[in-house]
């Protein structure tokens, strides 16, 4: 029966790369391949909550944190770039840099020191890397080696997760307050709101993605996630071997974070914006349902979980405007309630029906 499932599973993901690369651009117009390339980047996070929370046993309920910083960073490189090529936007520079516009509404007639590195491209594309994984691991390094663990670190990740909303909304001169950083029309020169922007970035995403998959395979296959799994079930025996746990869960923990800053990254260049929306408590417990309905045991799980939610809010929206949000949220309860193991533990029953019938 274990080799069916695993034959089963297998077989997923090729059919994930299949309906990826080939299935899904094929059929969907640019519309809707511009909604999935939008699926795709939340599917990061599930992806990097698959790592944490199921193999490394972290649930956390503030990756918007991540995906926002990712977000704003690429933002923030879209607008300077927006604003130096607007000649009208320079005399707002003081002598300096071209300063955004919703910082001349505000009276701020300096760019930032903050944001001034976010002019060159390169350095964007380190941070979007490192920032918040570091942040990541810190946070988490921090809380693990207090012995600071389970629903306890969770309501932390939460707590984190609506400050961060709040906070971007209370600086409205540097970060667009409620209304985000908006009106990015290019990425380094290129239109990103153009057919063929919108099939590259399409197509970028879901390469990226499917690398990280092959990434965090990679990592559940090492010695790394052996003791993960080890540190998730048995923690003090762990600990008694010799092993630093702190330090290894704050290391998935930034991966997880990794994972998902990429993602909002690539959001940003998909959506044209950076909204405080995207950082708070709501899009954050929504990541880890994604990773609860595909199975937060499987990696490609997560990504069809990441999809079959996104469709579903799409269709649902378009078809039952007035009671879709009951709609989706009744998904939410009852396929972790009928399916506990998400749709991975459709790959468990179908091997032991192969298994029974054998």
């Amino acid at each position: 029966m274990r080799r069916a499932a695993n034959r089963l599973e297998r077989w997923a993901w090729p059919a994930l790369a299949l309906l990826l690369l080939l299935a899904i651009p094929a059929a969907a117009d640019t519309f809707r391949l511009g909604l999935f390339g939008k699926y795709l980047c939340f599917a990061f996070c599930a992806v990097g909550l698959v790592l944490a929370w199921g193999y490394g046993g972290i649930l956390s309920l503030g990756q918007g944190i991540f995906f926002g910083l990712g977000s704003y960073m690429m933002a923030m490189f879209m607008k300077l770039e927006a604003t130096s090529a607007d000649p009208a936007a320079a005399v707002f520079g003081a002598g300096g840099p071209p300063v955004p516009d919703f910082m001349t509404w505000n009276s701020i007639e300096t760019l930032p020191w903050w944001w001034a590195p976010f002019q060159h491209v390169s350095f964007t594309l380190v941070a979007i890397l490192i920032v918040p994984a570091a942040l990541a691991f810190v946070l988490a390094y921090a809380n693990f080696r207090k012995r600071v663990g389970g629903v306890y670190f969770s309501i932390v990740t939460l707590a984190l997760a609506a400050i961060a909303s709040i906070l971007i909304i209370g600086q409205q001169g540097y970060t667009g307050g409620i209304n985000g950083i908006t009106n990015l029309p290019t990425f380094m020169g290129y239109s990103v709101q153009s057919d063929l922007a919108v099939q590259i970035l399409y197509y970028l995403s879901a390469c990226l993605l499917l690398a990280a998959l092959l990434a965090g395979r990679f990592i559940l296959r090492s010695r790394l996630g052996r003791v993960l799994v080890a540190i998730r079930d048995r923690e003090d025996r762990v600990r008694f071997s010799g092993y630093n746990p702190a330090l290894f869960k704050a290391f998935i923990f930034a991966v997880a974070a990794l994972l998902s800053s990429i993602g909002g990254a690539l959001f940003t260049l998909q959506v044209g914006l950076a909204s405080p929306s995207i950082c708070g408590i709501v899009p954050s417990i929504e990541m880890v349902i994604y990773a609860a309905v595909g199975g937060r045991l499987s990696l490609v799980g997560a990504v069809y979980g990441a999809l079959l939610i996104g469709v579903a809010k799409s269709y649902l929206s378009e078809h039952f405007v007035g009671i879709w949000v009951y709609m989706v949220g009744s998904l939410f309860i009852l396929v972790p309630m009928f399916l506990p193991a998400g749709l991975a533990g459709l790959l468990d029953r179908l091997a032991s029906n192969e298994g029974d019938a054998s």
